[in-house]
């Protein structure tokens, strides 16, 4: 071998030595942008949505499992009064689902941690030409997902409801909402018509215990879906800010309960609302008299109305049609009324007489 060759030789042998370094130099580099250019990619799609503002505090990834977590995002109206975030994400934690990957699909699983929704009803009913439609912004949060998403987890979410200018304040909410929505992207093939799985439990106002339990097919344009509910034991008097507000009572003790069956099928719905009182008083010692008088008033009715031998106060709401005009019937409601209190008390409990089929309908009726 010639000298000249030894020369090439060596030289081409250092060039290699250098490609590890090269290739280790490269992925540092991605590793240091990429997570800049995902959060400004979440910033700009949150800055997009018709009259809301948003942002996101940090990106960081987790290349090992292919995935990346979203700190502290939030999401309010533009002209919201009360500066309280609508959508309050501390932190989502995105990743490929790898037991899917191990059956050949190529799907996402999401982790949300202390997650909050609040509705703050003055901020949400302030509309301009800009607001965007509910599925604007729920499109844009999807959007941030690239990959389709098959396994969906919250731990210790809220929700609620608030009416910030009645007097008294209306908070309605539900605390240590803990939901798990599985195989939402049907990978693990079944005949069933309802693939997908939810459940759900929290803590409602009054201390409350909150369930729900259900199938779903989230395929269509609208979901069909079969799913029970329940909301038990919850201290009547904790809707006081509530019934005061809109009926003009307030509860000295008792108990509030309310069960739920819905079904829907291509779009049609049916299905009920049982709510129960148990051991309700109304009159309480400090009232004024104008108010310890429609108090009387009301309990006059409700005594009337409610099962003695249990105590309880209850109805059973049907609602059944088409999602974009669901009714529920006033006469059925004031029927099962008097049923519950002189027929037959209503169990506290979901009935399990509605099933996915119930919202099923002939082809001819469609």
């Amino acid at each position: 071998m010639s000298t000249e060759e030894k020369k090439k030789r060596s030289q081409f042998k250092k060039k290699r030595n250098y490609i590890p370094f090269v290739i280790i130099g490269i992925l540092v580099a991605i590793r240091a942008f990429l997570p800049y250019y995902i959060e400004q990619r979440i910033n700009n799609t949150l800055a997009a949505i018709p009259g809301y503002y948003g942002q996101v505090e940090d990106v960081d990834l987790a290349l090992w499992r292919g995935g990346y977590i979203i700190e502290n995002l939030y999401l309010n109206k533009v002209d919201a009064e009360t500066q309280v975030p609508f959508l309050n994400f501390p932190k989502t934690d995105i990743s490929i689902e790898w037991r899917s990957l191990f059956k050949g699909k190529i799907v996402s699983e999401i982790s949300m941690s202390n997650p909050e929704v609040i509705y703050v009803f003055e901020d949400q009913q302030k509309t301009t030409a800009e607001d965007a439609d509910v599925e604007d912004w729920t499109k844009a949060l999807t959007d941030l997902v690239p990959i389709d998403i098959n396994r969906f987890e919250v731990s210790k979410g809220k929700v609620a409801f608030v009416q910030v200018t009645s007097e008294p304040t209306i908070d309605l909410h539900i605390n240590n909402l803990n939901v798990l929505a599985e195989n939402l992207k049907n990978v693990l093939r079944t005949d069933k018509k309802l693939p997908s799985t939810i459940k759900a439990t929290g803590v409602s106002i009054g201390q409350g215990d909150f369930s729900l339990d259900g199938q779903m097919d989230i395929f269509k344009e609208i979901p069909d879906v079969d799913i029970n509910m329940s909301l038990k034991n919850a201290n009547a008097t904790a809707l006081n800010d509530l019934t005061k507000h809109y009926a003009g009572i307030d509860f000295n003790e008792g108990q509030f309960e309310l069960y739920s069956e819905v079904a829907i099928a291509d779009g049609y719905l049916k299905g009920y609302l049982k709510p129960l009182l148990k051991n309700s008083k109304l009159v309480g010692k400090e009232d004024s008299f104008l108010g310890s008088l429609w108090e009387g008033f009301v309990g006059f009715f409700k005594f009337i109305l409610k099962n003695q031998k249990q105590n309880t106060i209850a109805t059973r709401v049907p609602i059944e049609g088409d999602l974009t005009k669901v009714e529920a019937s006033a006469w059925s409601t004031f029927f099962n009324i008097i049923k519950n209190g002189w027929i037959k008390a209503y169990q506290g409990d979901v009935d399990k007489n509605i099933n996915f089929e119930d919202a099923e309908r002939p082809k001819d009726k469609k």
